[in-house]
């Protein structure tokens, strides 16, 4: 891409930041292959990952014919259907490629965020790298386990970033490949349909089609590409009780989770948020005890609430700037990370876009008094994320430190928009970058 919508660049050994990044990446790396290679074989999900590719190559069932029975993949045809590619050079070869999509995704977020703060100003080396640093465990989990997170991650952001500059074909197109591996991503589609972004819209639904019955059809076979769908939604989508939902039920109410309808159901039910590890004692941590339906209707309320209350942060039209718009793709992300049903540790990767906002604000802001508040809202998130440590207990965990940390993080975005300096030094604003291009 060129002009002004070139964004990318390879990092640079000239720059002591850019090389301090390719180290982390081999050292990164390096927990993935030496086990691999030297060890006795690398662990976590990437097995799993070269299990899934197998199953497409040697044509065998990827889901068991009872959607109630115990997926070992629970993601959509389409992700085996990608990992059967590298799958078929051997396991090191996939893990060599999983690491370098995640070294990439890595770099990829890092530039687009940085360049969508509406600052207005080129981030000093040091402020453009403040975000790798507060994520970096996020980071190395995304390695260790091998969790497409962060690559869907740089999907979104970069799909943001050709939106902005009049691309929705091609953004939508992200957004679709985002959700087509992950289904959280989805999320996206009520604020693209919001602001107008019609061909944005048009674009997810197009390609969301092409990458879930299309693509995968040539490989699978059209119909049991359709029977895998179908079973996978069943048994994903379509299960919910008190249990829990999807396929891994000790997980969904466990001190693991800190999405929004997880925090909420241990606080309203007497859910055992050790059910994870049987070798602990049962704990839990409800303040009132209603039923699962009820606790459901109170998640509807509370997503209600902040649903609307969004709604009512955003800027109209009029009075849109390049700077708001970052603000408020930044409250974005933190509801699509803990909207998701399934919101692990790693997730709060997604915090990566707002966290470099905030960066942005407390560094440029033209108001001495806000820049020393918005450090403060750091100092507040980073010591609220830092509890996520082993030397900590569990129970923190399970109250939903990290979901506070985004609420946090929310709530620094929601002050900036709300407040905007008298004088924007983001400038004047291309007209691609505040208004549905379709």
């Amino acid at each position: 891409m060129s002009g002004k919508t070139s964004v990318l660049r390879f990092p640079s050994l000239r720059a002591p930041i850019d090389i301090l990044f390719l180290f982390c990446c081999i050292v990164l790396t390096a927990d993935v292959l030496v086990p691999e290679l030297w060890g006795s074989g690398k662990t976590k999900d990437y097995p799993l990952w070269f299990w899934a590719g197998q199953q497409v190559l040697q044509g065998k069932e990827l889901y068991p014919s009872d959607p109630h029975a115990y997926f070992e993949f629970i993601y959509p045809p389409l992700p085996a259907v990608l990992l059967a590619i590298p799958s078929w050079f051997g396991k090191t070869a996939l893990y060599v490629c999983l690491s370098l999509l995640n070294v990439a995704a890595w770099w990829i977020t890092a530039l687009t965020s940085n360049a969508m703060t509406g600052s207005g100003r080129t981030a000093n080396p040091w402020l453009f790298a403040a975000p790798g640093f507060a994520t970096i465990t996020f980071v190395f989990d995304m390695f260790d386990l091998g969790q497409p997170n962060l690559v869907l991650l740089a999907m979104m952001m970069y799909g943001f970033w050709l939106l902005q500059h009049a691309r929705p074909w091609m953004a939508g197109s992200m957004f679709a490949l985002a959700t087509a591996i992950k289904v959280f991503p989805i999320a996206v589609l009520p604020y693209l349909i919001w602001r107008r972004h019609w061909t944005a819209v048009a674009s997810v639904v197009v390609f969301l089609g092409l990458f879930l019955f299309v693509v995968p059809a040539p490989v699978r076979g059209f119909q049991h590409n359709i029977t895998e769908l179908k079973t996978w939604y069943q048994g994903m989508v379509g299960t919910s009780s008190e249990k829990g939902f999807g396929q891994r039920d000790e997980q969904n109410w466990s001190w693991v989770n800190q999405s929004i309808i997880a925090v909420t159901h241990r606080l309203t039910r007497p859910v055992n948020y050790n059910q994870d590890d049987p070798t602990r004692p049962p704990r839990t941590m409800n303040v009132v005890d209603i039923s699962f339906q009820a606790a459901n209707w109170v998640v509807i309320g509370i997503s209600v609430l902040i649903g609307l209350g969004y709604l009512a942060v955003m800027p109209p039209a009029s009075r849109r700037t390049e700077r708001s718009d970052a603000e408020e793709l930044g409250i974005l992300f933190c509801l699509m990370t803990v909207a998701s049903p399934l919101a692990r540790q790693y997730y709060f990767i997604w915090l990566f876009f707002p966290m470099t906002i905030l960066f942005h604000r407390a560094a440029y802001d033209p108001r001495p008094r806000v820049r020393i508040g918005t450090w403060l809202t750091l100092a507040v998130m980073g010591i609220l994320m830092f509890l996520s440590f082993p030397v900590f207990p569990r129970d923190l965990q399970a109250y939903g430190n990290n979901l506070a940390a985004t609420a946090v993080v929310a709530a620094g975005l929601i002050w900036h928009i709300l407040h905007p300096p008298k004088t924007d030094m983001a400038g004047p604003v291309p007209p691609a970058a505040l208004k549905p291009v379709d």
